[in-house]
């Protein structure tokens, strides 16, 4: 059956104040740990456990060229899309620094590179869509079809990597052009006037954002009748990645599993879940506040505070796996930190 919609439970919040009890019950003055706190009750209630445990992230990075590039929305080429995957596939890329560091298992999801199928590689995903997405400004970026194999693809990966040993998902993308994606999606999912979506992408001027809020303008008044949910605005103004992105997010907490967030295009993505299943929220840890145009504006709509604040705007799900040290300490710190009446420390007041 075609996962174009999802079974998402909203997380059990019955153990909430036990957690919380525990939590405040560690050697330290209770909120001392300030957001890492949260974090750590927020794994303790997807998981419902007091020892919550997470030691292996896997992440994957999404590709495919858009359409939407044929109306000059980027100062890179389209072929910039193939060249940096094969930069990842070569481990030259940012990405695979910050995998390499944190011993993160890396994989490349080709779903819709223009072009030729890419050499084989033991860390690449061949599920090519298409030769890239359609021009959303002419017609809809993919067909149902084309968004059905998207997440039902994304479903397959997930289980996989969940059946690999890891116990947490990140996910990020590369696609020149995805920015406008992104901000179309944001648009529509929030009601929004693209003007306060659209930002610089990988390095637009002033004319060339100008002309972006003219091209998602235009695209949300052509596609208006037909964005009546966040599975229809994915298909309509999105891309092969940012779909299979989306669905990546929406299979890993159908499996009752948290995943990390990265900036700009990945929060656009989880919009168009959200806009369906506002309870994949419960699954989702926040990593850091871009510094793409229109992403704070996204936190402060979904309520969520990300662990970091890093100007960062690359992409590749570069600051979802930064962010993952933090979150291993957090969950570490609920599971291993002594309790005052354990550790033997007097709580009660002095002079």
């Amino acid at each position: 059956m075609p996962k174009d919609r999802f079974t998402i439970t909203a997380v059990d919040k019955s153990l909430d104040a036990v957690i919380q009890n525990t939590l405040d019950n560690k050697t330290k003055p209770p909120g001392s740990l300030g957001h890492l706190e949260a974090v750590a009750a927020q794994v303790a209630r997807i998981q419902q456990s007091l020892s919550p445990q997470l030691s292996r992230l896997n992440h994957c990075v999404f590709a495919a060229d858009h359409g939407v590039c044929e109306e000059g929305v980027s100062p890179y080429p389209s072929e910039v899309t193939r060249q940096m995957v094969l930069n990842f596939m070569a481990g030259g890329a940012a990405i695979n620094v910050f995998c390499r560091q944190q011993d993160v298992r890396l994989t490349v999801v080709d779903a819709g590179l223009n072009g030729e199928p890419l050499p084989a590689h033991p860390n690449l995903i061949e599920a090519k869509l298409g030769h890239g997405s359609a021009n959303f400004m002419r017609q809809p970026a993919m067909s149902h079809e084309q968004y059905q194999q998207a997440v039902n693809k994304a479903a397959e990966i997930v289980e996989m990597q969940l059946a690999e040993g890891a116990d947490i998902l990140s996910f990020g993308e590369m696609g020149i052009g995805n920015t406008t994606s992104g901000a179309a999606l944001m648009a529509a999912c929030l009601k929004l006037d693209p003007v306060d979506c659209v930002g610089a992408g990988t390095g637009a001027d002033p004319a060339l954002i100008d002309h972006k809020v003219t091209v998602v303008r235009e695209a949300l008044a052509l596609h208006q009748a037909g964005l009546t949910s966040g599975c229809a605005i994915m298909q309509h103004l999105g891309g092969f990645e940012l779909a299979m992105m989306a669905g990546a997010m929406a299979a890993t907490a159908e499996l009752d599993k948290p995943f990390i967030v990265d900036g700009f295009l990945a929060t656009a993505a989880l919009l168009t879940v959200w806009y369906d299943h506002p309870e994949i929220l419960d699954y989702a840890l926040f990593s850091h506040a871009s510094g793409e145009h229109g992403h704070h504006r996204m936190l402060e709509t979904l309520g969520v505070r990300p662990l970091l604040q890093l100007n960062l705007r690359l992409g590749e799900g570069t600051g979802a796996v930064l962010a993952w040290p933090l979150i291993r300490a957090a969950v570490a710190m609920l599971d291993e930190m002594a309790s005052f009446d354990s550790a033997g420390v007097d709580t009660a007041g002095g002079d």
